[in-house]
C-alpha cells in the first residue's frame, strides 16, 4: 500500500491565457481575424468571453486605414487599455492590419505599451511575436513587404459552423485615387483553382452549406494566373460540389464584370441571385477623377444584362458622396443611376480623406455641409427605392437559410430570422418544429419594410440539413467547454455578413 507521504504533491495547472480580437474595416479583415483566432488557439490561447472589453491576456487590434480618423480611433482605444495593462502583469497588446502596415514604427512611438505590431502580409507570425515580446521584454515590430503565406493556408477559427469565407485572391491592381488598399495589401495574388476547390470541399465535409468567395477585387481573379475566364470557371466548378447549397462572392469591380461571369451566375443553380456592384459615383468626370475604369453607360449596361439573365437578382452597391470636385450636376448623375439601377440597398459614404491617397490632396474639397445635404438626399431616395423593391417580394414563396443573431427583436416577437437566396433578411414566425441555424425553411412573404421582410404566416416547410447538424454539434461542444470550467466565450454564430454590411469597410472595389 502506498503511504500518503509517497503520493506526488498536487500540481496547479495554470489556466490558459485568453485572447480578444477587435476587428475594423472590410470583410478581408474579418476573414483575417478568423485566421488570427485559429493561430492563437493553436498556440494554446482560449477566446475570452463575449463582452470582455479588454479583460483578456492578449488584446489584438486588426485595423483599417481607409478612414480619415482611423488612427485617432486606434490610439484612443489603446489609451483606454494603457492603465489596465499597467495594473495587469503579463497582459499583451498587438496591433495588426492595414494601419499597422501603413504606420508601423509610429504606433510604438505613440503607444509604447504596445507589445507587437504586425502587417497584412505576416499575420501568421503573431504567436511567435507575442512570445518573443514576452521573453525579450520589448516591443516587436515586424512588417513583411510581400505575402509570406496565403491566409487560407493558416489555421482558422470560423465564426460560423455552416457558412464560411473562402479567399480566392489577395491584393489589388487598381489605382483608385480614394483608396490606399493596394499600397497596403499589395498587387493581386491569386490562389490556384485546385487549392480553392479543395478548401471548399473540405468545408462542405465539415457541414458548411454556404460559402462566400472573397477577394479585394474578386472577379479580377485569373489576372495573376493568366486566365481571363478563371472566375466564371470557378463559379461553375463550385456548382459541382455536392452538398454546397449557396455560393456568393464579394466584391466585384465593374471593369472586370464580363459576360461569361453573368452566364455562369445564371447557369449555376447554387450561385445565388445576388450581386454587390460598387458604383461610387454616377458621374463620368468624377469616375475619371477617381480612376475608376468604367463610365455610367458601362455600369448600367452590366445591370441590364444581369437583370435579363437573372430577373430576381437583388443588386446592392457602394456610393461615395462629396468626392473632391463633385458638382451638383455630378451628384444629379449619381441620383440618376440610383433611379435607373433600382438597387435593393445602397451603402453610402460621405467622402473623407484617406491619408496617403491622391484624392486627399486634390483641390476643390467639398464643404462638409454640402456633403451632408447631398448624403441625406441620396439616402432618402434609396430608402424609397429599397422599400418599393421589397414590396415586390410580398406574396413570394422563399426558401430561407435560418440565421442566428440577425433579428434583434426575435426573442420579443417570437420570430426567427433567415436569409433569402438574394440575401434579403426575412423575419418569420417560429414554427413548432425545432429549427436550427443552418436549416432551411420555406415561407411566404407577407409584409415589406425598407430593410427587411416579414413572413407572418405558418412556416410552409422545414428542411433539416447537415449544416444545422454542424451548428448543433459545435454549439454542444462550446457549452461543454464552458461547463468544464475552460475560459472560452461562445462564438458569434451565424452566416457571415455580406461585405456592405460592414459600414466601416473601405468601399474600394
Amino acid at each position: 500500500m502506498t503511504s500518503s507521504s509517497d503520493r506526488s504533491p498536487a500540481v496547479d495547472v495554470p489556466a490558459p491565457k485568453s485572447y480578444e480580437i477587435r476587428t475594423y474595416g472590410c470583410q478581408m479583415n474579418v476573414h483575417d481575424s478568423e485566421r488570427l483566432s485559429g493561430l492563437l488557439e493553436g498556440a494554446g490561447y482560449v477566446r475570452a468571453p463575449e463582452g470582455s472589453d479588454g479583460d483578456a491576456d492578449v488584446v489584438v487590434f486588426n485595423t483599417c486605414a481607409v478612414r480619415e480618423n482611423a488612427d485617432n480611433r486606434l490610439y484612443g482605444n489603446l489609451g483606454r487599455l494603457a492603465p489596465r495593462k499597467a495594473s495587469r502583469p503579463g497582459m499583451q497588446i498587438a496591433v495588426g492590419g492595414c494601419l499597422a502596415q501603413k504606420d508601423r514604427d509610429t504606433i510604438v512611438k505613440k503607444a509604447p505599451w504596445v507589445d507587437v505590431v504586425f502587417g497584412t502580409h505576416n499575420i501568421g507570425k503573431l504567436p511567435v511575436l507575442l512570445e518573443r515580446a514576452r521573453v525579450q521584454e520589448e516591443a516587436q515590430v515586424e512588417i513583411a513587404e510581400s505575402l509570406e503565406a496565403f491566409p487560407s493556408t493558416l489555421p482558422t477559427r470560423r465564426e460560423s459552423a455552416y457558412a464560411a469565407w473562402v479567399s480566392i485572391s489577395v491584393g489589388c491592381n487598381n489605382t483608385c485615387t480614394f483608396c490606399i488598399v493596394p499600397a497596403l495589401r499589395g498587387k493581386e495574388k491569386d490562389r490556384r483553382p485546385g487549392d480553392i476547390l479543395a478548401e471548399v470541399e473540405a468545408l462542405v465535409a465539415e457541414g458548411v452549406s454556404e460559402i462566400t468567395l472573397l477577394g479585394q477585387n474578386v472577379n479580377a481573379y485569373g489576372s495573376d494566373i493568366g486566365d481571363r475566364e478563371a472566375f466564371s470557371k470557378l463559379l461553375r466548378a463550385c456548382g459541382q460540389v455536392e452538398g454546397l447549397e449557396r455560393v456568393r462572392f464579394t466584391s466585384p469591380h465593374p471593369r472586370d464584370f464580363t459576360d461569361d461571369v453573368i452566364e455562369a451566375m445564371a447557369a449555376t443553380p447554387n450561385v445565388m441571385p445576388q450581386l454587390h456592384m460598387p458604383l461610387q459615383s454616377g458621374s463620368d468626370p468624377v469616375l475619371k477623377a477617381m480612376r475608376r475604369s468604367y463610365r455610367q453607360e458601362r455600369y448600367l449596361g452590366i445591370i441590364e444584362k444581369v437583370r435579363a439573365a437573372i430577373p430576381h437578382a437583388a443588386i446592392t452597391t457602394d456610393i461615395i458622396v462629396g468626392f473632391p470636385g463633385e458638382t451638383e450636376e455630378d451628384f444629379e448623375q449619381t441620383l440618376h443611376v440610383v433611379r435607373e439601377a433600382r438597387f435593393a440597398q445602397a451603402f453610402t459614404f460621405q467622402y473623407s480623406k484617406r491619408p496617403g491617397t491622391p484624392a486627399a490632396t486634390m483641390e476643390n474639397q467639398i464643404p462638409k455641409e454640402v456633403v451632408q445635404t447631398r448624403y441625406e438626399r441620396l439616402v432618402a431616395l434609396q430608402e424609397e427605392i429599397s422599400w418599393e423593391e421589397n414590396k415586390k417580394q410580398v406574396g413570394r414563396t422563399l426558401e430561407l437559410m435560418v440565421a442566428e443573431g440577425e433579428g434583434r427583436k426575435d426573442g420579443a416577437t417570437h420570430r426567427l430570422s433567415g436569409r433569402a437566396p438574394d440575401n434579403r433578411l426575412v423575419h418569420f414566425t417560429k414554427p413548432e418544429q425545432e429549427v436550427r441555424p443552418g436549416d432551411m425553411v420555406t415561407v411566404e412573404v407577407t409584409y415589406a419594410a425598407p430593410h427587411h421582410l416579414l413572413a407572418e404566416g405558418a412556416v410552409l416547410d422545414v428542411r433539416r440539413t447537415r449544416a444545422g447538424d454542424a451548428w448543433a454539434a459545435r454549439n454542444a461542444r462550446e457549452q461543454e467547454k464552458q461547463q468544464s470550467g475552460v475560459l472560452l466565450g461562445l462564438p458569434k454564430i451565424g452566416v457571415p455578413e455580406p461585405l456592405p454590411a460592414v459600414a466601416s469597410g473601405c468601399g474600394c472595389d
